[in-house]
């Protein structure tokens, strides 16, 4: 930060009947979607503690944290119900301003009852520094590393088919003769879309994370973030589908991919990636992310192996806690 920037204050704000407060400054940075207060709003049902980290000087928010006080007495959580929440900071923000920020979520928090502190942090391919500049602040302040994950990307710079392995290479060459296709699907779709992924999943034992009534909600408070992404049969019939989610201008999410059993022998998530990293591409983005690969169990690891098929690039993501 330049000089004069350099005092910063923290600005602490209580959620109310519009939801998590937005920040009194503009932020020095883009906001990731899961951090919106308008986002932040549709995953908590109780209150949403907003902790903005302001510089006065330059007229900015330069780092900010949301906090859901969960229904257990004691705990709080970031995020609610999302992929991820903790800090998000500028670039080049010094880890001391992290521990101011910290240290006023801490004290509010302690204030409030709250003896547990649970953090879902972001990959660290979103952004690598600020990434690591808050998994140091967290160490230093003795969180433990709750979850470790591992977190996959490709990068829609880099050739898709060059950098496929040879099995899923020959794979998306068997789709392509067969006549499959990739679409962008009408969002009037997501219910017969959602129908599908559902059963596709049941077919694997695996439940989705968020009821139809939900994503509907998200595609309509958020149209320009979320898409529905289709693989086609010759026939029209669907053999792939996910809802992808742009987290900003530079990450794309695959969120829910699903392909039924019937259709294991062409493998058609493979086309489905591809037009992914077409589209990613084609926006300008530098991430499309393939998320992690993790089971109750433990890692899942034929969809880790899927996924390093596919080009994708290991990262990491750390979730935290502590006692306050």
């Amino acid at each position: 930060m330049k000089a004069g920037e350099t005092a910063l204050v923290v600005a602490v704000a209580e959620s109310g009947p519009l939801g998590p407060a937005e920040p009194r400054l503009p932020l020095a940075f883009e906001s990731f979607l899961y951090l919106r207060p308008a986002h932040q709003a549709l995953q908590a049902a109780g209150p949403v503690l907003s902790f903005y980290l302001e510089a006065p000087a330059a007229g900015r928010t330069v780092a900010q944290l949301h906090v859901a006080l969960g229904p257990a007495a004691g705990e709080a959580r970031s995020p609610a119900q999302a992929p991820f929440g903790g800090i998000q900071l500028a670039a080049g923000l010094p880890l001391p301003a992290l521990h101011q920020l910290l240290d006023a979520a801490e004290t509010e928090l302690r204030q409030r009852g709250v003896r547990r502190l649970a953090l879902r942090s972001y990959p660290f391919a979103y952004h690598p520094a600020g990434a690591a500049s808050q998994a140091e602040a967290l160490r230093q302040r003795s969180y433990r590393v709750a979850l470790a994950e591992q977190n996959y990307h490709l990068d829609p710079a880099r050739d898709y088919e060059a950098h496929l392995h040879p099995s899923e290479r020959r794979r998306l060459h068997k789709c392509r003769r067969a006549g499959l296709h990739f679409e962008q699907e009408p969002p009037f779709l997501l219910p017969a879309a959602y129908e599908f992924i559902e059963a596709c999943r049941q077919e694997r034992g695996q439940a989705l994370s968020l009821p139809l009534a939900r994503v509907q909600e998200l595609f309509r408070r958020f149209p320009k973030e979320h898409f529905l992404f289709s693989v086609r049969q010759a026939d029209g019939e669907w053999a792939a589908l996910t809802v992808a989610i742009q987290v900003d201008k530079q990450v794309l999410y695959n969120f829910y991919p699903a392909s039924p059993l019937r259709c294991n022998s062409f493998s058609p998530v493979v086309l489905l990636n591809e037009g992914l990293h077409a589209f990613a591409r084609a926006s300008g983005m530098a991430v499309l992310d393939l998320g992690t690969s993790t089971l109750d169990s433990g890692p899942n690891a034929s969809l880790l192996r899927f996924k390093r098929h596919l080009g994708g690039v290991a990262g990491l993501r750390l979730s935290w806690e502590r006692e306050l």
